[in-house]
């Protein structure tokens, strides 16, 4: 970024300002050399001959580097505009490899422009070019006009700004085009190094790539860094190493690669760690110039072989065709929807995952739904899909499935514990074998249900088609525990992240109502998230950190499996913390200048979420329950406020069955059967209510009241996510109602009735809405039990 402007030179019929911190081997007026390049063909070319009439851009490329690669479509549409115009437009690569290598590694891009090699770094040390993308702007004479970044859309490598302000690249060519001075003539490049040096030669005693390096790469790095894979980059050659050296030193001394977030917690299974005496070799390896050695060292090829990782799956799960992915824009979430014609349960005790394009497939969730609420919404977008490709609108993202925010984009009941609806199954992401469950534990994939599998696609430049497989393995004996997931919720309903905040706190906790066996943990939160810590007390004992990231990457969000199961009591506390960063120095700000952020399910809203898979500790198996509210008994909780019962609330005393006939906006309606049991507690003051609504969404605590000191009734609603939301209610003698309202976010309302039936019937009705437009709504009819 420019800070001052106080260097002048002359360009041509102009002078130019310049940043202070540059130096003055920017090469501005100087002509670029005539360099001896060569085509993708191997034939040779004089670098004048590729040069335009009135300009010549040249940009310094590499096909390994994801911030070159995710500049070919903007380069493409720079060449197309202004071919006519006497601009000729050069992307050039200063490398070793192969023509026909370099060939390949292009073509899926679909270049409007030619493609140099600089095998002998004539041109980039001639512009003294130090990062791919670099670009220059040549005037008609093929003097240097410009130099730097193509704009502003990183703030450093991998590190997207939200919003692109400035287009430095284009502005410049544009200002040579017209005879115009060069208003910003230097800016600072953000890619990937361009090696200049010689390979250095191995001395005595020296760390070298095969002897001591490789062993290192192929058991922690070419898993994801080979051909074909997630990695920008293979490392599975002395060359290809060699180019990433500094790299390689930065990133693992730093420890962000591996990609193992975690930095403290109780031990965990599969850790991707770098011993100390690993990095240190790494780093003696790079600043001794990174030697090659004798190939005779090197180690064998690891083989990862092309198939199912655990033999052929009982089902293999794929969508109907290839979905296609376009070049450019934010990151998707797509939803596949896969009937998977099953005509009786089946308990699922392992998956694998086959992405069908690992270069974009970022990570997947799995779920099942037996409402036919995803294949509706797949419908609807194929619908919609087709009305734009009929009036003549491009789709870049085509195929089947459905895009959404997050999550699957409705509202499902759970089901009962022996025929659920809807529920999840797993997940992948790179790096991540098959998973299988502990002996005797499963899920249970209902018959006839539809899988779902939600697909993080991240571009990289080129247009892909994916379709990716999950293959799933049946048990083969009984099974004794299923799988089940406790949530934590670490954002109240009514939570703001003020636009500006550096250091916004939350956190939420549930209390175990049963006993449990913890086995792994995975927090979520979206781009304005810092840091997070996911913590368990035991009843008379000291917190214990079961998980904790320091520094929040939501491009890697993972399960993190103890390395032994974790027996937890009733009343264990479970609690995730967070940090949120909603300030212009936060580079995944998805807004610029900051705003508030409230909590919901778009990537571009917030969220705080600590997801267990755990299993009964009894067997038969039981359901685990929490709740936000301790269970009687185990912890001394005061009361919220100083309360006393009425009348009115005392009616609500009981055991009660209820019925619920709930419906998301845009979704079917579902009947859900449930029960509540109210008592009194606190010396008589509460009501303390255990609702189970049904669906197999867990068990919510109530506490109710008349304060005394607000005049006014109030409700707190433990959720058994570990959600807290305050109500305030207000009685109608003459209509017998007792309304209830709580303010979730700035614009999301929750509003509940309860409608008293004549005295003589023990029957109480509930009418929920929630959310803008009444996005959920529900009606429960309460009914005393005899």
């Amino acid at each position: 970024m420019i800070r001052s402007l106080h260097i002048v030179l002359a360009v041509g019929l102009t002078s130019v300002a310049l940043a202070a911190d540059v130096k003055q081997d920017t090469q501005l007026g100087a002509a670029a050399p005539n360099a001896k390049l060569t085509d993708l063909g191997g034939k040779p070319v004089a670098f004048a001959d590729a040069r335009g009439k009135i300009a010549t851009v040249v940009v310094f490329v590499s096909f390994e580097c994801p911030v070159s690669n995710s500049y070919a479509e903007l380069l493409n549409d720079l060449a197309r505009n202004n071919a006519e115009k006497g601009v000729k437009v050069v992307l050039v690569c200063p490398t070793t490899d192969a023509p026909s290598d370099v060939a390949k590694a292009a073509a899926g891009f679909k270049l409007a422009m030619p493609v140099l090699l600089d095998a002998k770094k004539e041109l980039a040390a001639g512009l003294k070019a130090k990062t791919t993308p670099e670009s220059f702007v040549l005037d008609g004479e093929g003097q240097v006009r410009y130099r730097g970044r193509i704009d502003d859309a990183y703030s450093a490598r991998l590190k997207r700004n939200p919003i692109i302000t400035t287009h430095d690249l284009a502005d410049a060519l544009a200002a040579v085009i017209a005879g115009k001075p060069v208003a910003r003539a230097v800016t600072t490049p953000v890619g990937c190094a361009i090696d200049l040096a010689p390979a250095a030669a191995a001395r005595a005693g020296a760390v070298t790539f095969h002897k001591d390096v490789a062993p290192i790469l192929n058991t922690h790095c070419v898993v994801c860094h080979r051909q074909g894979e997630v990695g920008p980059f293979a490392l599975t050659s002395f060359n290809q190493a060699r180019r990433w050296a500094d790299d390689i030193k930065e990133y693992t001394t730093s420890r962000q690669m591996p990609p193992w977030m975690p930095k403290g917690g109780v031990p965990m299974r599969d850790e991707r760690k770098l011993s100390v005496k690993e990095i240190a070799t790494l780093a003696a390896w790079a600043d001794g110039g990174a030697p090659e050695g004798n190939p005779a060292d090197a180690p064998p090829t690891p083989d990862f072989g092309s198939g199912w990782r655990h033999g052929t799956p009982d089902l293999i799960l794929q969508a109907g065709d290839d979905f296609k992915l376009g070049p450019v824009g934010d990151d998707l979430f797509r939803v596949f929807v896969v009937p998977t014609g099953l005509t009786e349960n089946r308990w699922v005790i392992g998956y694998d995952v086959k992405p069908g394009n690992p270069r974009v497939v970022h990570h997947t969730l799995h779920y099942f739904d037996t409402t036919g609420q995803a294949s509706g919404m797949e419908k609807k977008q194929l619908e919609q899909d087709k009305r734009d490709i009929e009036n003549g609108r491009l789709l870049a993202d085509r195929g089947p499935g459905y895009t959404t925010g997050m999550g699957v984009g409705f509202f499902a009941p759970g089901g009962d514990r022996n025929s659920p609806s809807f529920g999840g199954l797993g997940g992948w992401a790179p790096g991540l074998g098959p998973q299988f469950l502990p002996d005797g534990m499963g899920w249970l994939l209902p018959k006839g249900a539809d899988f779902l599998i939600q697909t993080h696609y991240h571009r990289n430049g080129q247009p892909a088609r994916d379709r990716t497989q999950v293959g799933i393995y049946f048990a083969k004996g009984p099974m004794n525990q299923p799988w089940q997931t406790l949530i934590v919720s670490g954002m109240r309903p009514s939570e703001k992240i003020k636009a500006g905040e550096t250091d916004h706190l939350s956190k939420g906790s549930i209390f175990l109502h049963t006993d449990a066996v913890l086995h792994n943990v995975l927090p979520h939160m979206h781009l304005l998230g810092k840091r997070t810590k996911v913590t368990m007390t035991s009843p008379g004992g000291e917190p214990v950190v079961l998980v904790d990231i320091p520094v929040w990457d939501y491009k890697w969000q993972e399960t993190y499996w103890f390395k032994e199961p974790i027996h937890a009591k009733i009343g264990t506390k479970i609690e995730i913390e967070a940090v949120f960063d909603n300030s212009s120095a936060n580079p995944y700000n998805p807004s610029n200048p900051p705003k508030d952020v409230k909590v919901g399910e778009q990537t571009t809203d917030e969220m705080l979420f600590g997801f267990l898979g755990t299993t009964s500790l009894e067997t038969p198996w039981v359901s685990v329950r929490s709740s936000g509210f301790p269970p009687a008994g185990v912890a001394n909780v005061p009361p919220p406020a100083k309360g006393k019962l009425t009348p009115a609330l005392e009616r609500y005393l009981g055991e009660w069955t209820s019925t619920t006939l709930a419906k998301a906006r845009g979704g079917t309606e579902s009947k859900l059967s449930g029960s509540d049991s109210v008592v009194k507690t606190y010396d008589g003051t509460f009501l303390m209510a255990r609702v189970n609504a049904g669906g197999g969404r867990g068990e919510v605590i109530e506490l109710i009241t008349f304060d005394t000191e607000k005049d006014i009734y109030r409700m707190w609603t433990y959720t058994a996510q570990g959600a807290v939301i305050e109500w305030d209610g207000k009685w109608d003698d003459k209509a017998r109602t007792l309304a209830w309202t709580a303010p979730l976010t700035g614009e999301l309302n929750g509003i509940v009735k309860w409608n008293f039936a004549d005295e003589k019937h023990p029957q109480i009705e509930l009418q929920v809405k929630l959310g803008p437009f009444n996005a959920f709504s529900s009606s429960t009819t309460l009914t005393k039990k005899k």
